[in-house]
């Protein structure tokens, strides 16, 4: 489960997404039919955005890990 507040990869997947989508509708002047059909395939699916054999890269698929809190470490330079 997220915690309260927790950062979430997806949202700053979506947010990367729709971004350059907007680039992509502005430089090449595409309607959001146009901007589709360039980027699905066949069948309908959404292909990933690429450019020069680059493919963005999924947030989603990276692993986080999360570390438990362990109190105050200690200062190597603390006197004993």
């Amino acid at each position: 489960m997220h915690e309260k507040g927790a950062f979430d990869l997806k949202h700053l997947q979506q947010f990367i997404w729709w971004r350059i989508v907007r680039w992509l509708k502005t430089r090449h002047r595409w309607r959001w039919t146009a901007l589709r059909r360039h980027l699905t395939d066949h069948t309908g699916r959404w292909k990933p955005i690429s450019a020069d054999g680059v493919t963005l890269f999924n947030l989603e698929k990276a692993g986080v890990t999360r570390y438990r809190y362990r109190g105050a470490i200690p200062s190597p330079w603390a006197q004993p």
